[in-house]
């Protein structure tokens, strides 16, 4: 991401990822997630470092008042040239004392300018059926379901749809 954009309350910027970003990022990545929006076997593979899956170069931070609350993993989704333009996100999550304050928000809108400046056509995301605040986030910012997987996953003994959303830009 060539500069920092900032939400409409000023308080939330997001930026490109840095190395020095790994601790934060981390320790959000180990409190994100529960049964509605991830899968709680992840947190038993945690590593030490976030950046063990990709790099800071695949993901846009964003700061309240200053500090890391958040981030998203923005990829190509596809390896091969047939997929040029697509990208993917692979996962975004907010530091639960930062919740309801934009951040969600600012990094959705970040990700379409980041797209567009990459030249990408689509921009696509999974989310578990179930995740009613995120799918109400992704819907704000476009985001259309193009397929349904019923009963995809079984979490904590619970069936649970696996729903893949899209944008075209």
């Amino acid at each position: 991401m060539s500069d920092e954009r900032r939400a409409d309350d000023q308080r939330v910027t997001v930026r490109q990822a840095v190395e020095e970003d790994d601790a934060a990022l981390l320790a959000i990545e180990r409190v994100a997630w529960d049964a509605s929006s991830g899968f709680p076997s992840y947190s038993e593979t945690l590593q030490d470092t976030f950046f063990t899956r990709s790099g800071p170069e695949a993901h846009l931070v964003a700061e309240y008042d200053g500090k890391v609350v958040g981030y998203l993993r923005l990829q190509d989704k596809y390896p091969f040239p047939e997929g040029a333009g697509v990208l993917a996100i692979n996962g975004i999550a907010v530091a639960p004392e930062a919740r309801r304050l934009g951040v969600g928000n600012a990094l959705m809108t970040a990700t379409t300018a980041e797209a567009r400046s990459r030249g990408a056509r689509k921009i696509t995301l999974h989310v578990h059926g179930v995740n009613t605040p995120a799918r109400q986030l992704y819907e704000r910012h476009g985001y259309v379901v193009e397929g349904i997987h019923p009963a995809e996953f079984l979490i904590e003994g619970t069936p649970v749809d696996a729903l893949d959303m899209a944008k075209t830009l």
